[in-house]
C-alpha cells in the first residue's frame, strides 16, 4: 500500500474526520487531503506524530519501505517488535528486547556504554571476528564473517567432560556475541560465543543435540 492509502486507512479505523486527525497533529485539513490523494507525504516532524498517534512505525507509514533489522540482535522487525522511546515513540533500529523505553536492555550494552556504545561494540565485533578467523584453526570450521547478541540462557549448552562430569562454562542471565555455522563437512554445526573474556567453540546436531566442547580459550 502506498502512503496515501495507509494514512487514510488508519485514519477511518480511528474513526476521525481529516479535520480531527489535522488538530491532533497540528497541521491544516487541507494537509491531511493532500496526502490522502498522493500530492505530497508528511513531514518527518509530522510522520513522529502520526506513527505515535496510529501506534505503527513510520516504516509502516511509508509503505514497508525499509527492511529493519535490529542493530544489536539482527532480529527483523515488525511493528509488534520495534522497540520504543520512553515517550512511546517507535525507535526503528533495535528490537524491544534489545532496547525498551530509551534503555539498552542487554547487560553487554550497558557495559559498552561506558566506552563508546554501538561504536565500540561494533569495534570489539571486528576484532573478534579476526581473532575467531585467525588465531583458531578448527577444522570444518566456515570462515565467521557477523557475530550477534545472544542471551545466555540460549547459548548455555551443557557439556560433557572425559570424566563423565557435565559442565556449563556460561551464565544465562547474561548476554554474549555469537553465530551458528554449518560445519563444512555437512552433518553437525559450530557454535561460536565469546565475549571480552573468552572465545568458546562447540559443535552440535540439529536443535543443539549432543553438543561437544571444540575449545575454550581466554583472551
Amino acid at each position: 500500500m502506498e502512503t496515501k492509502d495507509i494514512i487514510f486507512d488508519l485514519r477511518v479505523k480511528k474513526g476521525l474526520s481529516q479535520e480531527e486527525l489535522a488538530k491532533k497533529i497540528f497541521v491544516t485539513r487541507q494537509a491531511v487531503s493532500r496526502w490522502e490523494n498522493g500530492e505530497t507525504i508528511p513531514h518527518i516532524d509530522t510522520l513522529k506524530l502520526l506513527s505515535k498517534l496510529f501506534d505503527v512505525s513510520i516504516n509502516t507509514l511509508l509503505g514497508s519501505k525499509r527492511e529493519l533489522i535490529c542493530k544489536c540482535c539482527n532480529m527483523p522487525l515488525e511493528d509488534s517488535t520495534t522497540s520504543r522511546e520512553s515517550n512511546g515513540i517507535f525507535n526503528e533500529e533495535y528490537c524491544k528486547w534489545c532496547y525498551a523505553d530509551g534503555v539498552y536492555t542487554l547487560d553487554i550494552w550497558k557495559r559498552y556504554a561506558e566506552i563508546g556504545g554501538w561504536e565500540k561494540l561494533e569495534e570489539f565485533k571486528t576484532q573478534l571476528i579476526d581473532e575467531l578467523n585467525t588465531l583458531l584453526n578448527i577444522e570444518g570450521l566456515p570462515v565467521v564473517e557477523s557475530l550477534n547478541v545472544l542471551p545466555g540462557e540460549f547459548v548455555n549448552m551443557e557439556y560433557t567432560l572425559p570424566n563423565g562430569e557435565k559442565v556449563k562454562f556460561l551464565d544465562d542471565k547474561q548476554t554474549y556475541l555469537g553465530s551458528q555455522l554449518e560445519s563444512e563437512f555437512g552433518g553437525r554445526c559450530f557454535g561460536i560465543v565469546a565475549n571480552m573474556d573468552f572465545l568458546l567453540v562447540c559443535s552440535y546436531e540439529k536443535n543443539g543435540e549432543n553438543p561437544e566442547l571444540v575449545i575454550y580459550k581466554k583472551r
